[in-house]
């Protein structure tokens, strides 16, 4: 069952009010077909209908069906990528809450990052647990593993590490840890701007949840 503060029909709607106002943006970003921000306005405004239409449903039954009708409606090669993420976040998040941890773990493997990918569906691992803890921290709540430390800081990741020390936000830091980890992070200016956008809306609009 689904937290009574996180709602992922919210927060996807938050990424698709985002895509759009940046829409001519990430078309200008584009220097091939000059439309993968009439792409991603696409993507989300589906997956967004498919949280309304499933808005009673558990949270891995929401993203397969957001999968499955995004395979339906749309045919860009963005939105075969997301539908393949959104399918492998389904799988891992049968049976699971949403919480800070399930959610980041649910974006992380979205974006088609290797950190989501190998927690095989657990989002107790150390990266889990920090990246829940760092949102923990941003809300002032406490959804992570007590005793987390500078070692799990590390094995999380380098650039999480790189941002804080250049002066970013825990937020910042955490949006450029994900992103630097998505299977969009070493393509194109518009890809990485969107992963970017998507990233950074998803983990403003949780954070904002998690202090109601």
């Amino acid at each position: 069952m689904a937290s009574s503060n996180i709602d992922l029909g919210k927060l996807f709607k938050e990424v698709s009010k985002a895509v759009a106002d940046n829409q001519d943006s990430l078309n200008q970003a584009d220097t091939y077909n000059h439309d993968h921000g009439d792409h991603m306005v696409e993507i989300f405004d589906v997956i967004s209908q498919a949280m309304k239409e499933k808005k009673n449903a558990d949270p891995a039954d929401q993203l397969e069906y957001a999968a499955q009708l995004l395979r339906k409606q749309s045919s860009s090669g963005s939105a075969k990528q997301y539908s393949e993420g959104l399918k492998s976040a389904a799988k891992q998040m049968t049976g699971k809450e949403l919480d800070a941890n399930s959610v980041i773990t649910m974006l992380s493997t979205i974006l088609g990052s290797s950190a989501g990918m190998a927690s095989s569906g657990s989002s107790s691992s150390a990266g889990g647990d920090l990246l829940g803890s760092l949102i923990g921290g941003l809300s002032g709540s406490s959804s992570g593993s007590d005793g987390l430390d500078l070692g799990d800081l590390l094995t999380a990741g380098m650039s999480y590490m790189s941002a804080k020390q250049s002066g970013k936000s825990d937020l910042e830091a955490l949006t450029g840890a994900l992103v630097s980890g998505s299977q969009f992070a070493g393509e194109s200016d518009a890809r990485a701007q969107s992963t970017e956008l998507v990233t950074s809306t998803l983990l403003s609009a949780l954070t904002a949840m998690m202090k109601k």
